[in-house]
């Protein structure tokens, strides 16, 4: 791999790309309704074949974002959830800062990919649906990390999601939401479904407290892609 990222391998952005249209050809990649969208997040997985160049999201590394965060806020046996965990590089980086992790992903085969990669980890991982959470889970957890999970969604899930995600954080835990984003009232052609401040702002209709809102962005081979990292903490 040339340079330090997924992004500036030829080869790989290249099998990236024709896996992409391929997976563009399903149903459900578009959106469409609950199970159409679940079954091809699954289908993704599936489809791969352990070429992780085939996972549109997959980048082999953990979020610089979610990295330089944990650097100020180390976990000392704090319990954290990452939400959508894939193939578990965010996941691996909030054990590392000495969270007690749990990861799910509604891909059983993402799971198990995860674990393949990582044979000494630290991490639970588990096959879990955002929207059918164990019932354990609700208000469990010290830090919830969401990274492009919201921005994956569209229509009733996507308004579903903010609630699912705010039941997992417990009394004064906090939730970093790490997504890209766009103005309010501008349209996006998904996807992914950059999310605007006033989706996330239903977090705080949900009983939680903005601390930090960032923006920033990241620059790709001929893009420069906006993005927010928002902090919020639930009351003791």
């Amino acid at each position: 791999m040339s340079g330090g990222t997924v992004h500036e391998d030829v080869d790989f952005m290249e099998r990236r790309n024709q896996a992409r249209q391929k997976l563009d050809d399903l149903t459900g990649a578009k959106g469409g309704d609950a199970e159409d969208r679940q079954t091809w997040f699954n289908e993704v997985y599936v489809r791969a074949g352990g070429d992780p160049a085939a996972i549109p999201w997959a980048d082999l590394a953990p979020k610089a974002a979610l990295v330089g965060w944990l650097k100020k806020h180390p976990g000392t046996g704090k319990k954290a959830i990452d939400i959508a965990c894939g193939l578990g590089d965010n996941a691996e980086a909030l054990a590392e800062a000495g969270y007690s992790t749990t990861a799910f992903d509604l891909s059983a085969e993402a799971v198990e990919w995860a674990r393949r990669r990582f044979p000494k980890t630290l991490v639970s991982y588990k096959a879990a649906d955002l929207f059918d959470l164990p019932q354990e889970w609700t208000g469990a957890f010290d830090l919830v990390h969401e990274s492009y999970t919201v921005q994956a969604l569209d229509g009733e899930l996507r308004d579903a999601a903010f609630g699912a995600i705010a039941s997992l954080i417990a009394p004064g835990g906090r939730l970093l939401f790490l997504n890209r984003v766009r103005e309010d009232g501008t349209s996006a052609n998904g996807p992914p479904w950059p999310v605007m401040p006033s989706e996330w702002a239903a977090f705080e209709e949900l009983g939680l407290t903005l601390e930090t809102e960032s923006y920033f962005a990241i620059e790709r081979p001929g893009r420069r892609i906006p993005h927010v990292l928002a902090v919020f903490r639930r009351g003791a």
